[in-house]
């Protein structure tokens, strides 16, 4: 089994027997282009064998698309079939449907084109034997008469025989029967050559139409010149996807009638096509069943199973399979070289960008261990990693280098930015011109916690530096204390706060009943969500109850427990860089967060990392060196360690089974 590699990046790179990513092969296969997914790929296989049904439920860029276009290689071998619609000749709008082998239908459609040719010179003929008799039978009578010498009656006989046969003509051209020959037209409305693999039908986005197949309006329904009923018929992507692939991302956002639809086609595998709107003429004609034989591959995140049909996803999960696809992998040896090969991939595919050199594909790879968020991890999370690519590609082209440079890589990371970064940034600068932070110094009830921006939809965090301040008032009411926050909080940050209440009457060991305590997050109008600044809190609060002064030098994260215990929080890395983009000295992370700490070049080594298990560390550290900061640290030791002793003992005891 491949481990964990502990090699440096730098190191490993200058192992590989390549020069850039021209060296590195990129496989004709999609599926081996598939990075990361070897049990969505195994489904994937064992699906498109027995043709199963499969929803793949992951985050964005994790390749859910790609490999469900790599499932049509494995397709067992299948005669496609042309399909053709054909006019009822007992009622119009019902349109017959009939099947031919692939490649028959365009013959057949051309065999009835040139008999429906030939019928309409036959007819065109015999109506101009018609007309040139008239005109000729004119003539000869208009002969004898003028003959006889009625010179009058002739020109009236020879001009009525022209105009009668004019008008002949123009009735007979016209007489809806004339167009009998058109009527008798079929249509192909699913169309394949011999050879073609099973087909592929990406249908996300699409409409009732494009998806079950609809019947054209006709604004012209009467007189001769509608439109016969068959040649208005359009095939779905389900009836295009027969014996093959329907692919269908953000399964969630099809309405609730469509997906009732999707699964009539799935259980019948054949569905009539009729008008999708009321009010077109296309609605009162509906086709006789068309074969629709496909495997629905769906797709979404993972709040696309709320939004599902629960008979859709009940097929699905009775025949067929749901992955949840990774969002990364082992830092490996096997896997870092799929992560060269990506690279390599994404510049065949864009076929304007240069090849990579060995700094470049250095600081891809580095760029993934950071954007997974854990040590140890690649993230999988590769459209955003491709952008970062093709990005750096840029500016080698703008450059007009032949070669991708680690240089060129720096400079896309801050030309990439997410727009969640970029007003981080311009926030960052308002706070500090108005002095909403300082930086330095000292200050009682003030803390420097951080945040990240945007949503987690994004693979790298956006984080921010987020001041906390705390202020501890008489109650309102007498022994009826009350914990205020403002700023904008959601419901697990206002459940944070009140938990934090409860370590502060713990470790203050102070009678806070007659106390309000008011907690403020400062310049938050984006809105505070989740428990990370539970440390922040707790060390504002406490600092304003004991008028204990904080180091301003500081900045914090972490969840904290109602025993005094710091738990890991998310975006760990992008916290401590805003710490280091603000200017800050020292970062006070949890103590299981300190190993998922990732920085660049631009970051490494401006800051002290200090990790906290407890409260206790949390305050030793962010308190400025005072008697009454040693006093109190004291006391908090001899609160916090008799419960950690005691578990200690417990876990040490004899192992039961």
């Amino acid at each position: 089994m491949d481990t964990n590699n502990n090699d440096s990046v730098e190191d490993w790179v200058s192992k590989l027997e390549i020069q850039s990513t021209k060296d590195v092969e990129v496989p004709k296969l999609l599926f081996n282009q598939v990075i990361g997914q070897e049990h969505a790929g195994e489904v994937i296989k064992k699906a498109a064998a027995q043709k199963r049904h499969v929803l793949l439920i992951g985050e964005p860029g994790t390749g859910k698309s790609m490999i469900a276009q790599s499932m049509v290689d494995f397709l067992p071998k299948e005669d496609l079939e042309d399909v053709l619609c054909f006019p009822n000749p007992e009622d119009s709008n019902k349109p017959k449907v009939k099947t031919f082998p692939a490649g028959k239908g365009k013959e057949i459609l051309r065999q009835y084109q040139i008999k429906a040719e030939r019928e309409k010179k036959d007819r065109s003929k015999s109506l101009l034997f018609i007309v040139f008799s008239i005109i000729l039978l004119g003539i000869i009578l208009a002969i004898v008469l003028y003959s006889s010498g009625n010179d009058g009656l002739a020109v009236e006989i020879l001009f009525f025989a022209i105009i009668g046969a004019a008008f002949l003509y123009i009735i007979m051209a016209m007489n809806p029967a004339a167009r009998m020959e058109k009527v008798m037209v079929p249509k192909v409305i699913v169309s394949h050559n011999p050879n073609d693999k099973p087909p592929f039908i990406d249908s996300t986005g699409a409409h009732s139409g494009a998806l079950l197949g609809d019947v054209r309006h006709d604004p012209f329904q009467s007189g001769g010149l509608e439109t016969p009923a068959h040649e208005r018929v359009e095939a779905g992507n389900i009836q295009k996807a027969d014996k093959g692939i329907l692919f269908i991302d953000e399964i969630n956002t099809l309405r609730p009638e469509d997906q009732q639809a999707l699964l009539t086609a799935m259980q019948e595998k054949r569905f009539s096509i009729s008008g999708q709107s009321e009010r077109s003429a296309g609605a009162m004609v509906q086709t006789e069943p068309v074969p629709c034989d496909f495997v629905l591959v769906a797709a979404g995140n993972v709040d696309a199973i709320r939004n599902m049909h629960p008979a859709l996803r009940s097929r699905i999960r009775g025949y067929g399979y749901e992955v949840y696809m990774n969002d990364t992998m082992d830092d490996s040896n096997d896997n870092r070289k799929k992560v060269v090969q990506f690279v390599a991939q994404e510049i065949a595919k864009d076929k304007k960008i240069p090849p990579f050199d060995t700094g470049a594909i250095t600081e891809i790879l580095k760029e993934a261990q950071k954007r997974s968020g854990r040590k140890g991890r690649l993230t999988l999370r590769l459209r955003e990693l491709g952008g970062l690519v093709r990005v750096a590609g840029d500016i080698a082209v703008s450059n007009k280098a032949t070669m991708v440079t680690s240089e060129d890589v720096n400079q896309a990371r801050d030309l990439s930015k997410p727009v969640e970064q970029q007003i981080a940034d311009r926030a960052i600068e308002i706070k500090k011109l108005y002095k909403m932070f300082v930086g330095k110094g000292e200050a009682v009830g003030k803390v420097n916690g951080l945040a990240v921006m945007g949503s987690t939809d994004m693979s790298d965090f956006t984080g921010v530096v987020m001041p906390i301040v705390a202020e501890v008032t008489p109650a309102q009411h007498p022994n009826n204390g009350m914990v205020y926050a403002t700023g904008k909080l959601g419901d697990i940050a206002k459940e944070a706060v009140q938990n934090v209440s409860a370590v502060i009457k713990k470790i203050s060991g102070k009678n806070i009943t007659d106390s309000d305590i008011h907690v403020q997050f400062i310049g938050t109008y984006e809105g505070v969500e989740g428990d990370s600044a539970s440390v922040s809190i707790a060390t504002a609060v406490i600092s304003a109850i004991e008028n204990i002064p904080i180091d301003q030098t500081v900045a914090m994260t972490g969840s904290l427990s109602i025993r005094g215990d710091v738990l890991p929080v998310g975006g760990v890395t992008a916290k401590v860089e805003a710490a280091i983009d603000t200017g800050l000295s020292k970062v006070i992370v949890p103590a299981s967060n300190f190993n998922d700490i990732i920085l660049d070049e631009a970051h490494k080594d401006k800051i002290q990392i200090i990790a906290a298990n407890t409260i206790e560390d949390v305050l030793d550290n962010a308190f400025i060196k005072s008697p009454e900061k040693e006093q109190f640290i004291q006391k908090v030791k001899n609160i916090l360690r008799p419960t950690k002793e005691l578990s200690q003992t417990r876990r040490t005891g004899t192992n039961a089974a």
